[in-house]
């Protein structure tokens, strides 16, 4: 079966592929189906404890996950004021002494002409209720400024509408030639607990505990200039 939630973005979304730099701060289109389940995992630890959040992750680890992005999408493309951390000495006199040295540093913001509508494929009946309630409270994803509202009570589908696209699964056909292509991770379903707990000090492996798939997403390039990207969806 499939749960569904419907949210309405209330600010710009932005969210680096997994390879990106912090000079080159290119964002994805949309959520990722880890940003997705680091999400819901927050809202775990949040409302029901380390514990028992731990005890879910399991479940939660492998969750199929599908998405329904806005008819159109906007990306902004700015360069910013960054500060990051200082190599070497600074000289002496310098505006700019201490730890930290200013920068230049691009980004990109997404504006969403729309709602995200996000999937889950829940295998067990009994953990329905308690991933509806994680739903509930979900109110970002992505970076944390990223803040969604969710329009309704999640629904329960047998079958997932065609107009969604199932994030992480293998590609068992060629690419299409339409649509965009993007680099979605993903927590392995077998990534321990500890991996993608911050505070364990255990680090998270490229290609194991974090893949990458290669989705693509059905919009077309419509307009763009030195400042702005326009997409548009062409299955609606």
């Amino acid at each position: 079966m499939w749960l569904i939630a419907e949210y309405r973005p209330t600010s710009l979304f932005s969210l680096k592929p997994a390879w990106a730099t912090s000079s080159g701060g290119k964002s994805l289109l949309v959520p990722t189906p880890y940003a997705v389940k680091m999400a819901l995992l927050d809202v775990a630890c949040r409302s029901e404890g380390i514990a028992r959040a731990r005890d879910a992750w399991p479940m939660l680890a492998s969750l199929r996950i599908a998405l329904k992005g806005p008819e159109r999408i906007v990306v902004s493309n700015t360069f910013t004021k960054i500060l990051k951390p200082r190599r070497g000495s600074p000289a002496p006199g310098s505006a700019d002494a201490g730890p930290l040295q200013k920068s230049i540093g691009f980004r990109e913001y997404v504006y969403h002409d729309g709602t995200v509508a996000i999937g889950l494929m829940v295998t067990d009946s009994d953990d329905v209720d308690r991933i509806v309630d994680w739903l509930l409270q979900v109110n970002y994803l992505g970076k944390r400024g990223g803040l969604v509202q969710l329009l309704g009570p999640p629904i329960v589908l047998d079958d997932l509408p065609a107009d969604f696209v199932v994030m992480n699964q293998g590609q068992s056909a060629g690419i299409p030639i339409e649509g965009i292509v993007q680099p979605m991770d993903d927590t392995g379903p077998k990534t321990p607990f500890a991996k993608v707990d911050i505070y364990s000090g255990e680090s998270i492996r490229s290609g194991k505990d974090r893949v990458l798939y290669h989705v693509v997403l059905p919009y077309r390039l419509v307009s763009s200039s030195r400042g702005y990207t326009l997409y548009e969806r062409f299955d609606l």
